[in-house]
C-alpha cells in the first residue's frame, strides 16, 4: 500500500483546492451520515495561509440533505487547551459570517469537526458527538420550539438544530477494527494508508490525490519539513505533561531550543504551544517568528 500524506498537512495544503473537495465531501458525508456538498471555502482570517497562520483549520459552506446550508469547521491541531480552542473557534465562525444589520435568526448552524492526534480527555470511544439540549431541572423534559420559534426556524427544528454541534475524532483511540464506512477514514487518519477494498465515500479519491508520490517537488519538500517538525511538536507536547518546560541551561541547549521553536513556527504550531513547550518567552518566540 502506498504511503499517503498526513491529514492535517493535507487540510492546510491540498484540501483547500476545489479539485480536491470530493475528499472532504466524502469524509464529512460518512461522518454525518448525510450527503454533503461543499459549495465554497469561506475566506476569513482563519483560512488565510501565510507565515502568521498557525492553525490547521478550514471553514466550509456546505449543503447537507438533513440540515440544509451549514458551516462546517474542520481542524486538526495539537493544543493543550484544546476544548477552549474549539469553543473559541465556533464562536469566531458565528460572528464572522453574520452580516451587519442581520437579525440573529440568520446565524448559521455550525458543525465543528476536530481530528485529534493526541490524547484528549478520558473516554473509551474514538468518535464523540456533542449537542446542546435544554432539559428541565424538575420535570426532566427536553425543551422544544414553540409556535413562534417554529415559524422562524421551521416546524421540524429543535433547539439543538440551532446551536453548534461538535464532533471529536480521537485518532489515537482507534484500534484499527473497521466496523463501518467512516472507520475506513479513521483507519486512514491513523495509519496514512488506504486498503484497496475500502469503499467509503471519497476514500478512493484520497488514495489517489494524497499519494506522496503525486506531490510536486515543492510540495514534497514542504511535507518532509512538516514530518520533521511534527516530531518536535509531539515531543513538546509530552514534555509539557511529563518533565515540564524545557530549560536550555547550556549554550548548546539554548540554540537547540531556538531551533525547535523555529521549526515549530515554520510548521504552523500555535505560539502558545511553542512558548509552553520550549520555555522561551513570548518576546523570544515573537522575535523568532518575525525572522521567518
Amino acid at each position: 500500500m502506498t504511503k499517503l500524506v498526513h491529514f492535517d498537512w493535507a487540510i492546510k495544503h491540498l484540501l483547500r483546492n476545489k479539485a480536491n473537495f470530493d475528499i472532504l465531501e466524502g469524509f464529512l458525508s460518512e461522518l454525518l451520515k448525510t450527503k454533503v456538498t461543499i459549495e465554497t471555502l469561506l475566506e476569513s482570517e482563519s483560512n488565510k495561509y501565510d507565515k502568521d497562520d498557525h492553525s490547521n483549520r478550514v471553514d466550509l459552506l456546505v449543503l447537507t440533505e438533513s440540515n440544509g446550508h451549514v458551516i462546517i469547521e474542520v481542524q486538526a491541531s495539537m493544543e493543550w487547551d484544546y476544548l477552549s480552542r474549539i469553543l473559541y473557534g465556533t464562536s469566531k465562525v458565528i460572528t464572522e459570517y453574520i452580516q451587519a444589520g442581520q437579525s440573529y435568526r440568520h446565524v448559521r448552524k455550525i458543525i465543528s469537526v476536530s481530528i485529534v492526534f493526541f490524547n484528549l480527555g478520558r473516554g473509551e470511544d474514538y468518535v464523540y458527538h456533542g449537542i446542546t439540549e435544554f432539559r428541565g431541572t424538575h420535570q426532566h423534559d427536553v425543551l422544544q420550539l414553540g409556535e413562534n420559534e417554529q415559524k422562524a426556524y421551521g416546524p421540524e427544528k429543535t433547539p439543538s438544530d440551532i446551536f453548534p454541534e461538535y464532533y471529536l475524532i480521537k485518532v489515537n483511540q482507534f484500534n484499527k477494527q473497521i466496523k463501518d464506512k467512516f472507520d475506513e477514514w479513521v483507519y486512514f487518519l491513523k495509519t496514512e494508508t488506504i486498503h484497496p477494498n475500502f469503499s467509503a465515500q471519497g476514500i478512493k479519491s484520497a488514495a489517489k490525490k494524497l499519494d506522496i508520490l503525486a506531490l510536486t517537488d515543492k510540495e514534497r519538500k514542504a511535507y518532509e519539513r512538516y514530518e520533521e517538525n511534527s516530531h518536535y511538536e509531539a515531543s513538546m507536547h509530552e514534555s509539557h505533561y511529563g518533565r515540564g518546560k524545557l530549560e536550555g541551561k547550556a549554550e548548546g541547549e539554548e540554540l537547540a531550543t531556538h531551533k525547535i521553536a523555529r521549526s515549530l513556527l515554520e510548521c504552523g504550531a500555535a505560539i502558545e504551544l511553542v512558548i509552553n513547550g520550549t520555555g522561551l518567552t513570548r518576546e523570544e518566540v515573537d522575535k523568532i517568528k518575525d525572522s521567518l
